[in-house]
């Protein structure tokens, strides 16, 4: 874990994994196309990753940069009749902000023995927090009926989650040597 990160390492990371998250916004590789016109998102595997490799702060504002992004393209490029919702911070930015905390816990909470395992699991849970608030919010808001964001999560959400959790487990082993013998060189910085 990021006990002894500095502060400015701290920020170094958050502003590079919040980059990132900004080249997948700007990109196609932020939004893949699938099936009946929805989109898998791996946008917030960043916020994932910020979290289990220097803590919930980091991981929040990796998160909230994924936030602000969704809101400015509901704002400015909207794309179908429920993105005027992500217009509303509770939508679009306050479970992406989640998205970091809940990483860090589900982390924090398995990291000692079980490393690779920990990363998976929040991987995992860390998108299926966005998944299960996004899609709250929607529903309490009336944009989306129970029984279709029921849907959605089924078809999207646990896929998202597979990918999340498959990619914070390579990025964070490849960054902390978790899967191998040796320590990966970048891991030695955690000291």
């Amino acid at each position: 874990m990021a006990q002894g990160s500095s502060p400015v390492r701290k920020a170094v990371v958050a502003g590079a994994l919040g980059a990132v998250s900004i080249a997948l916004f700007l990109t196609p590789f932020g939004y893949i196309p699938w099936i009946a016109g929805a989109s898998l998102t791996v946008m917030h595997v960043p916020a994932i990753l910020g979290a289990v490799l220097e803590g919930p702060v980091v991981g929040m504002i990796v998160g909230a940069i994924f936030g602000v992004t969704s809101l400015v393209k509901a704002a400015t490029a909207p794309q179908g009749p429920i993105d005027v919702f992500f217009t509303n911070p509770l939508v679009s930015i306050l479970p992406r902000v989640a998205v970091g905390l809940v990483a860090w816990l589900v982390y924090r909470a398995f990291r000692g023995k079980l490393s690779g395992l920990a990363a998976a699991v929040a991987g995992a849970l860390g998108s299926l927090a966005n998944s299960v608030l996004v899609l709250g919010f929607l529903v309490l808001f009336g944009a989306l009926p129970l029984a279709v964001a029921a849907s959605v999560f089924v078809a999207n959400g646990l896929v998202e989650a597979a990918a999340a959790a498959i990619l914070t487990l390579g990025v964070v082993a490849a960054w902390r040597g978790v899967g191998g013998k040796g320590k990966a060189k970048l891991a030695d910085e955690d000291k």
